[in-house]
């Protein structure tokens, strides 16, 4: 296939070269079962990235939230706020402990959740003395929350906030990294995260009772005892350790990917954002976005095309883009949940970035030519 026809995918995997050495240092010493000490390097690596005590390596993002949630007792009956711009697996462990949910919108300056809308649906819900046992803050694209408000709320209300970083890993906040705010902080090194181990995640924290209980949780919540002995529910969640040899090389180069991405966010900024009715995700002040994707809003009161019609557009001429995250609150499956908009007199900020938003190829492998191909497609289906 020519370079010209080669499709140019949203975000691929990213290889550094160095993992197959520590897949082979597995292989060569037989640790194949779940764990072994590329897992136990792999999580002081994050944890030492992140500032934090300590990490517990996952089979997946989503599984470290359900850990997260279970360790602060979320149950049947329970509630946890969550933000509605994200995607499902933000919110989906908290149906598996059978906890409600109620969705907070978001707010302009980093799309993520509304510090405004989580306050007044908390003062709701100690009204009715229905606190949430937590909050899942999203921090989407790479773009981090405004965790000092939401954690100043939060803390008013004693309700810890989960750090959903799974799109933010390599972010900063007030030169902190993203992640390591909450009383529990989760990534993601799904195969088209900034990193990845193909399938894999990780919890962070500063509390090591947590941290031991994430590990404990995971491995099926096996008893200190001569034979196999569960006095709670576990689960099968941790990394494997060839898995984890991944990981240690990925995270090796995770400063790169995130400069690579910011150069293609630059790029198609500097090349796009001249078109009238075209804005970028902005990054709030204070803040570095690892850009995991390149998102922009479409004004169709001056562009007279949607978001699918540009991206049929561009899936002709084989690159792929995507629509942003429908709202969790408008999913079939959360019809019944509460959702607190962050301007109870306006439209949804999560609805509009919905209908308006587009994600563009962001990927740190991107060549230069690739990046232009995109640019003249866009520049050309937009006019």
């Amino acid at each position: 296939m020519s370079e010209t026809n080669k499709r140019i995918l949203l975000s691929s995997p990213h290889m550094s070269g160095n993992e197959q050495k520590y897949i082979k240092e597995a292989f060569d010493t037989n640790w194949i079962a779940p764990l072994g000490p590329n897992v136990d390097q792999f999580e002081k690596d994050i944890a030492n990235y992140a500032g934090t005590k300590g990490a517990s390596v996952t089979s997946s993002g989503t599984a470290a939230i359900h850990l997260a949630l279970d360790i602060l007792d979320v149950r049947r009956g329970d509630t946890v706020f969550c933000s509605s711009f994200t995607f499902i697996a933000s919110a989906n462990p908290a149906l598996y402990l059978g906890a409600q949910l109620t969705f907070i919108d978001s707010e302009p300056e980093t799309w993520n959740m509304s510090p405004q809308a989580l306050e007044r649906a908390l003062y709701v819900a100690n009204k009715e003395n229905k606190l949430p046992k937590a909050i899942v803050v999203v921090n989407l694209y790479g773009q981090p929350s405004k965790m000092d408000e939401l954690l100043d709320i939060a803390n008013v209300y004693g309700v810890p906030i989960v750090e959903d970083a799974a799109e933010s890993l390599g972010a900063e906040y007030k030169n902190k990294k993203s992640g390591s705010f909450g009383k529990i902080g989760i990534y993601s090194f799904n195969g088209n995260k900034i990193i990845t181990t193909s399938g894999g995640g990780a919890l962070v924290s500063n509390d090591e009772e947590i941290l031991y209980k994430s590990r404990f949780l995971a491995t099926q919540a096996r008893d200190q005892a001569p034979h196999y002995q569960h006095s709670v529910v576990g689960y099968n969640y941790r990394m494997s350790n060839i898995v984890a040899g991944i990981g240690r090389a990925q995270l090796e180069v995770l400063e790169d990917r995130v400069n690579s991405r910011r150069v293609v966010f630059d790029t198609y900024k500097k090349e796009l954002s001249n078109i009238p009715g075209i804005n970028f995700m902005p990054e709030l002040e204070g803040t570095k976005s690892n850009r995991w994707l390149t998102t922009l809003t479409i004004n169709p009161d001056i562009i007279k095309l949607t978001p699918y019609e540009i991206m049929d557009k561009m899936n002709e001429v084989n690159i792929e883009t995507r629509a942003l995250w429908k709202p969790l609150h408008a999913q079939p499956l959360f019809k019944e949940a509460t959702f607190y908009k962050h301007n109870e007199s306006k439209e949804a900020i999560s609805d509009s970035l919905f209908a308006k938003g587009l994600c563009l190829p962001s990927g740190s492998n991107l060549k230069e030519s690739e990046v232009e191909h995109v640019i003249e497609a866009f520049k050309k289906i937009v006019g």
